[in-house]
């Protein structure tokens, strides 16, 4: 049980690491591919894939000007 516990604690501090900067990305982007309340849920709904969509989909190139 100690050794599940040691194994799993890198993952979940990188799925929250993730969800907390996809978050603040979201938040801080003055457009996204699609709404925003959208990528919110998507990136809070699904898990450690969420996050990753958001960066690889539905942020925009030009978001930060």
């Amino acid at each position: 049980m100690e050794n599940t516990v040691t194994l799993l604690l890198p993952i979940i501090v990188i799925q929250f690491l993730l969800l907390i900067i996809a978050l603040i990305s979201c938040i801080r982007a003055e457009e996204t591919l699609g709404p925003k309340w959208v990528w919110i849920v998507i990136i809070f709904c699904i898990s450690i894939i969420g996050p990753i969509l958001y960066f690889v989909i539905g942020q925009r190139k030009d978001a930060y000007k």
